[in-house]
């Protein structure tokens, strides 16, 4: 089977545990086994988060760098840029909103979480001055300290800084570029490793949740999963289409009659990557885009435009955090917008890179990273939809670049 059957056959088999040993409480049984699931489930999430900052920091570093390799700095990528960050404040922004709006997973509080969170401190108490000099304090620190206290935020800015050195300094540091392309792929490697664990390891983490929580934790998933979909199918049908007509000028008829092999694939692979191939022939050959701009706005937009995925890594985030009775401020929402929008950059579009970066967007506002089991059943289910508006978007973008960016030459190296 492969790993998507296995978690989902795990899943419904943790689950189904978790009935049985609802049926045996103040038991041996009952004892036993919580402590044999506690054990499993701390393993496979321990390993998560020790692979967690070495894989942010060399996606992040590898995905800037390779910016260079994408074209020159001028118009059109400042066009290109301005779109995938617009369009990503969109997602983000109807993300947050919707999860707002239906306020999924409220009232459940699940105390099997709390000892996970009761080491964070919430700047409830701060006032926005005085959050925004804690925040620079504890961004821009030293990147050993970042990387030994596990602080996601300054690791990313690290990061973000080494990239542009890199980008900068060209061909001077290309053996660099390279050691950190190959450090990334032994990161992936070891995440691929990790993943074979995963199965075993949601199952132990929901049978854990269904046996010492209340069981409308599953009426509240499926509710989140609805609400989820439902938000990303309104970006990919009203929001980006609207965005085509206004600054494209493109029919949104035209646009998905063209797309529409590309879209289907995206839907069925779940990777905008393998899509890749098929979004630029689209563009091409249906939607009239210069190969030279197809060439260099698809590519970049695979690494830098994931709107689905931004705005379901945002909602979910309120949504654990409904589940666990914490009310996120205004700061801490912004944290997740901003780690959601960073989160995406450079990281491959595979379920086991998604899994670690939705752990970062978590842990960055102190939620526990154990409540990703809580989403992995759904999460394959979801992928499908969002990689989908993931495509789409870089389709789109790169109909809106080629109107503006006409009179510009695109050099690719």
């Amino acid at each position: 089977m492969s790993l998507n059957t296995q978690i989902l056959v795990a899943a419904i088999i943790g689950i189904a545990f978790g009935f049985l040993l609802n049926l045996y409480p103040d038991t041996a049984f009952f004892q036993h086994s919580l402590y044999g699931l506690g054990i499993i489930s701390s393993i496979f999430i321990g390993l998560l988060k020790m692979l967690l900052i070495p894989l942010i920091f060399s996606s992040i570093v590898v995905g800037v760098s390779n910016l260079q390799a994408s074209g020159q700095f001028g118009r059109v990528w400042k066009i290109t840029a301005l779109c995938c960050l617009t369009t990503t404040t969109l997602a983000l922004i109807l993300g947050i909103g919707c999860a707002h709006l239906f306020g999924v997973g409220k009232g459940m509080d699940i105390g099997i979480f709390s000892e996970a969170m009761s080491n964070h401190q919430s700047p409830d108490t701060l006032s926005p001055s005085t959050f925004f000099t804690n925040f620079i304090q504890n961004t821009l620190i030293n990147p050993f300290k970042a990387f030994s206290d596990g602080n996601v935020l300054a690791v990313v800015v690290f990061a973000l800084f080494i990239g542009a050195a890199l980008i900068k300094g060209g061909d001077r540091f290309q053996s660099v570029r390279v050691l950190s392309l190959q450090f990334f792929d032994i990161m992936m490697m070891l995440v691929g490793w990790v993943m074979k664990l995963a199965p075993l390891g949601i199952l132990a983490l929901l049978a854990k949740l269904i046996a010492t929580e209340d069981v409308k934790i599953l009426n509240s998933l499926a509710e989140f999963a609805l609400v989820v979909t439902g938000t990303t199918i309104f970006h990919g049908a009203v929001v980006l289409p609207l965005l085509l007509w206004i600054f494209g000028k493109m029919n949104p008829i035209t646009f998905f009659k063209g797309t529409r092999l590309a879209l289907i694939t995206a839907f069925a692979t779940s990777s905008s990557s393998a899509t890749m191939p098929l979004s630029m022939k689209c563009a091409q050959e249906n939607l009239k885009v210069r190969p030279q701009t197809a060439g260099f706005v698809i590519p970049l937009g695979t690494q830098l435009n994931m709107d689905g995925t931004a705005l379901y890594e945002a909602a979910a985030a309120l949504f654990i955090a409904n589940l666990v009775g914490m009310d996120l401020t205004l700061t801490q929402q912004l944290i997740v917008c901003l780690t959601a929008m960073i989160a995406s950059l450079g990281a491959p579009g595979i379920p086991s890179a998604g899994m670690v970066t939705m752990i970062m967007v978590l842990q960055s506002v102190g939620l526990p990273a154990e409540a990703i089991a809580i989403l992995l059943p759904i999460d394959r289910i979801l992928d499908t939809v969002r990689t989908v508006v993931n495509v789409q978007g870089d389709m789109m973008i790169s109909v809106v670049v080629d109107r503006y960016a006409k009179s510009d030459s695109i050099e690719t190296s």
